[in-house]
């Protein structure tokens, strides 16, 4: 049996992102038999239809890497009650051309991560208006929003906190049953 790609892409840019810390640590609880795979998506040109004759070497690359996964995990933090624009950007470039989706019937799971008590939680919900759109069957339970994320890690950004350890574990579990079911 070969490994299963898991595409795991951050819509937080910054060196020290919150987000990439735990997709880190989520990353590190799958099973042997899952392979993540990170979508680099700092360097996407932003979607124009004008440029779909002729797409920047970027979206090509982008497009091949999200084909390429048997599943996605979303990481995002909320800006303005919605996710980042790179993250829409990139959702956008691997819908088109139309009739071209390469994020079609595929399963995902979303984890939000926010300094905020609420957890990202308008960023959570919008991604996933937007993945209904785009044919990707988003697991709905458990869902998971990370709040208050400085005081779950250290200062080299590694997760300290035991019980959000435990439910990214019931989080990973769960994700990998929903991708089995596919």
């Amino acid at each position: 049996m070969s490994k299963k790609t898991i595409g795991i892409i951050v819509g937080s840019l910054r060196k020290e992102s919150f987000n990439k810390s735990i997709a880190n640590y989520v990353a590190s609880l799958l099973p042997a038999e899952y392979e993540a795979k990170f979508i680099d998506i700092s360097d996407v040109d932003m979607f124009n239809q004008d440029l779909e004759d002729n797409p920047p070497v970027s979206w090509t690359r982008l497009r091949e890497d999200v084909k390429a996964a048997d599943a996605y995990l979303f990481f995002t933090p909320e800006y303005n009650r919605s996710v980042p624009a790179v993250l829409k950007n990139v959702l956008d470039v691997a819908s088109r051309p139309y009739g071209q989706n390469v994020w079609s019937h595929k399963p995902a799971g979303i984890v939000s991560v926010s300094m905020g008590g609420i957890a990202a939680f308008g960023a959570n919900h919008h991604l996933r208006q937007t993945l209904a759109f785009l044919d990707v069957y988003p697991l709905q339970q458990p869902e998971a929003y990370i709040g208050n994320v400085m005081g779950l890690l250290d200062d080299k950004g590694n997760l300290v906190n035991e019980d959000t350890k435990n439910f990214l574990k019931s989080y990973a579990d769960a994700f990998t049953a929903w991708v089995e079911k596919f």
